[in-house]
């Protein structure tokens, strides 16, 4: 790796000079992104959140980028590092946890499954338009009465002659109304396996839900599948099982763990900005002690954040990565940076609670990202089971 410049370092959190750990291709993809998030979303985002709208107007600005399936290989897709994608995914979270969980839905479930477990006719089909954002897909795993336990799945898929007919609800499945393809997961006669199924087959039906109070620039939609009826060759073909779906689930929670604290550090910057130029008491607040040390606190957090990320990412492209170490880093980041946005919106006072600042957007949509891709209890018993041998699921 080459040291960059001083000049690279351009995060006010930075308390320990964390880009000498990066090489300049690293610095130079995150400065890329960083940019696409100053310039595309931020002035738009409180516009799109106050409006409950996802932008689909940005998609092809991320296509162009290469984040659209970035750390997958061929069919048209960038092959980037998992740090490259941790990188640009902190970068995404800075602007709104919808727009980074976009491209996870796209690149990390929905065009995983099909990478890892498909046919090469479907890799072939489907990866070249989804890397090019010219169909969007999405992932039906968790349903109304099955969220940490997938294995209590209802939806079954039954053979018909030839065909599949698919009969099942999901609920929570991101962007299944734009979508064109969803990778759906449901009991068989032989286990459970994944269905390629595209979105205009009759009997699929995706309904978003509404109101929300998190995730509001983002889509969550409920599906119903009534009678759906698919040729043979639109199973998965390579997986049988839970470790199907659990495959892809690691990868989105891994980039989780760079997003929080993306959207830390960007509350983390706006408190910082705002109390150097509130004036109370005839100073600024970052005069204060108690200020300070807020400050000092948040910056702590997501230098150890970011550190954690990189080390995780480390070892998942050297392919040396323990799978508890995903929870270790989700568990661990979306707690701390639901804390460090809340602390933030403390230094912005009343101002605080309006979609002028950033923090308690972000703190909102992190009980989102708290909860999806396992819940703090699911990574917590993960990880008491790495501790002590005895799983304590059930």
């Amino acid at each position: 790796m080459t040291n960059p410049s001083p000049a690279a370092t351009i995060d006010p959190a930075d308390l320990i000079n964390f880009d000498a750990l990066l090489s300049s291709e690293e610095i130079a993809l995150r400065i890329q992104v960083r940019s696409f998030v100053n310039e595309s979303i931020k002035p738009n985002i409180a516009g799109w959140y106050e409006a409950a709208r996802f932008p689909l107007e940005i998609v092809p600005e991320m296509a162009k980028l290469g984040l659209l399936g970035m750390h997958l290989k061929g069919y048209g897709c960038a092959g980037r590092s998992a740090v490259d994608y941790g990188l640009a995914g902190a970068e995404l979270e800075a602007g709104d946890s919808g727009l980074r969980t976009f491209v996870s839905v796209q690149g990390s479930l929905a065009m995983s499954a099909i990478y890892k477990h498909g046919s090469e006719e479907q890799k072939q089909h489907w990866l070249p338009q989804l890397a090019a954002g010219e169909a969007i897909g999405c992932f039906g795993l968790t349903e109304p009465t099955a969220g940490s336990d997938p294995s209590s799945m209802t939806t079954f898929a039954r053979r018909d002659g030839s065909d599949w007919v698919i009969n099942g609800t999901k609920r929570w499945i991101g962007l299944a109304n734009v979508a064109k393809v969803a990778v759906i997961w449901a009991q068989t006669d032989e286990g459970i396996r994944g269905f390629v199924v595209p979105t205009e087959s009759a009997g699929f039906k995706a309904t978003p839900i509404e109101p929300k109070l998190s995730m509001r620039a983002s889509i969550q939609c409920e599906i119903e599948m009534t009678d759906v009826r698919l040729p043979a060759d639109a199973v998965l073909p390579n997986v049988v099982g839970l470790k199907g779906p659990f495959s892809c689930l690691n990868e989105a929670r891994y980039g989780i763990i760079w997003g929080a604290m993306g959207a830390a550090r960007d509350s983390f910057e706006v408190a910082l900005k705002y109390s150097q130029e509130r004036m109370q008491f005839d100073k600024p607040l970052a005069g204060y002690q108690m200020t300070q040390q807020k400050l000092v606190d948040m910056a702590l957090e997501i230098n150890k954040g970011f550190l954690l990320a990189l080390h995780i990412g480390r070892q998942k492209d050297a392919g040396n990565l323990d799978l508890h170490q995903i929870s270790v880093g989700k568990l661990n980041n979306c707690r701390e940076a639901i804390e460090i946005c809340r602390e933030a919106r403390t230094i912005l006072g009343g101002n605080g609670i309006t979609l002028d600042y950033s923090p308690l957007r972000h703190a909102n949509n992190l009980e989102s990202v708290r909860t999806y891709e396992g819940t703090d209890e699911v990574h917590t018993l993960i990880l008491g089971s790495k501790l002590t041998g005895i799983p304590a699921f059930r």
